[in-house]
């Protein structure tokens, strides 16, 4: 399969066919089928680059006990990459509020996802780090996602994207 390009990073991305919200960008990036199954998810340009120098801080500082390194990799590798001012409002970008429906018991949860310096559980803002944050990262209003835990899977479904500061017009 020839790879299709799209958007302005320069990094690669993982999906077998362009989406139709994301046909009319340039063709600059590398497009390869979904791995594990996994379908592609959503990052901006500006949320990619940031994450990609905290996974590298971290692992230079060799910070293996907190939060989920992998994850947030295993994510970023599967990410179609747009410019910001390109993002779907209904996507779950960095500071993005969200609400989510555990599908195995119907309870309703609201999170923010933040970086790690700036999250406070009890507040509702969960770090990128953190299996779910990494977990909730890319995904759409109506996405259902799976997020592992000590004690097996949990199922989420993305309710409403109550903020998403892109949509608010914050590109920076």
């Amino acid at each position: 399969m020839r790879p299709v390009h799209l958007a302005t990073d320069k990094s690669p991305l993982i999906r077998s066919s362009v989406p139709p919200e994301v046909a009319p960008f340039k063709h600059e990036k590398a497009i390869q089928p979904a791995q594990n199954g996994k379908s592609f998810i959503y990052i901006t340009s500006n949320d990619y680059r940031r994450l990609s120098d905290l996974l590298e801080i971290a692992k230079s500082n060799h910070v293996r006990d907190r939060g989920d390194l992998t994850g947030l990799e295993a994510e970023l590798e599967r990410a179609v990459v747009v410019d910001s001012k390109e993002v779907p409002a209904d996507v779950i970008t960095m500071n993005s509020r969200a609400d989510l429906i555990d599908l195995g018991t119907g309870e309703k949860v609201t999170f923010t996802v933040v970086f790690p310096g700036n999250a406070n559980v009890d507040g509702g803002r969960i770090s990128v780090l953190a299996p779910l944050g990494a977990a909730m990262l890319g995904h759409r209003s109506g996405d259902e996602f799976e997020w592992e835990v000590p004690y097996g899977t949990r199922q989420f479904k993305v309710g409403k994207i109550l903020f998403q500061p892109e949509a608010a017009g914050n590109y920076a």
